[in-house]
């Protein structure tokens, strides 16, 4: 079983930057693939960002690329999503989900574990 904690979220004016945080429980963290997820209202849940078991891969959606980086610090069992250059947008709350794989995962539905979200305004 795996717990985790997202934090970090908040209001922020476009232009601007916060870095999201998760926190994991259980031993098992380094052996998991994390992602990052948003959900705005009326909006299918879309993958994000996402990290690989030992941080050599990941994956940003296009709309993210060159302005967020996903990482991950296996002795702290936390995985980070560093946003720059928010737009309104990027308005949504935002999950942080473990997969029990090694590789990335891309569908929500190959993650097993789930954090409550944490909502990231971007105001205009």
């Amino acid at each position: 079983q795996v717990m985790l904690v997202e934090s970090g979220g908040g209001l922020v004016q476009a232009g601007g930057s916060l870095r999201l945080s998760c926190a994991a429980s259980g031993r098992t963290f380094g052996t998991y693939a994390m992602g990052w997820f948003r959900q705005s209202p009326g909006k299918d849940r879309e993958l994000v960002a996402a990290i690989s078991w030992s941080g050599a891969n990941t994956y940003y959606t296009d709309s993210v690329k060159g302005r967020s980086t996903i990482s991950r610090d296996n002795r702290k069992n936390t995985v980070y999503l560093q946003m720059t250059s928010l737009k309104p947008e990027d308005t949504a709350v935002y999950y942080c989900a473990a997969t029990s794989y090694r590789t990335i995962k891309y569908t929500s539905t190959e993650y097993a574990y789930w954090g409550q979200g944490t909502q990231v305004t971007v105001s205009s």
